[in-house]
């Protein structure tokens, strides 16, 4: 069975661009095949210390995979791309990265795991996954929340920078 699911990827280290675009590149050869991509949004940091803003898309992607394969899937070109894992995990402390790629929504199903949550439970949060996932459709539903995503862009209080670029993926 075919299965639509939706991603939030961010990059702020290197080519930030290219950095996404790859990251697409290597989920389609592994057979989440990326259907559609929003334009690249620079973003403010969520951070204690100061670094680049980073480039983030969304992308929505059709798979035969179970959630828990997409998982290693990404953590696999994560890691391939070269991200380094942070040693240590303290709440709000993120390190700079040079790809990060989170899975959002997969066919409407809800997933608590110790390893993989579905959805996101950050994403109705933060409007630097938001604006581009508002810009691929509007109108999906959160299944916890039962809003859609242009529902929760409305009511997400973030006020950091969420900036459309200039710069695109080709």
């Amino acid at each position: 069975m075919i299965n639509t699911l939706y991603f939030s990827l961010g990059s702020n280290i290197g080519r930030r661009n290219y950095n996404l675009k790859r990251a697409l590149e290597l989920m389609d050869q592994c057979a989440i095949h990326i259907t559609k991509v929003s334009k690249i949004y620079e973003t403010e940091p969520v951070s204690l210390f100061e670094q680049k803003y980073f480039f983030n898309i969304c992308a929505e992607g059709e798979t035969e995979f179970p959630p828990e394969k997409v998982l290693k899937i990404c953590k696999s070109i994560e890691e391939q791309m070269g991200r380094e894992m942070a040693k240590l995990k303290a709440p709000g402390y993120y390190m700079p990265r040079i790809i990060d790629i989170d899975i959002l929504l997969y066919a409407q199903r809800i997933i608590r795991k110790r390893n993989l949550i579905i959805p996101h439970e950050k994403m109705h949060l933060r409007r630097f996954v938001l604006e581009p996932l508002n810009e691929i459709d509007p109108y999906i539903n959160h299944p916890v929340l039962h809003q859609s995503v242009k529902e929760l862009l409305q009511l997400c209080e973030d006020k950091s920078d969420v900036i459309l670029s200039k710069v695109s993926l080709k």
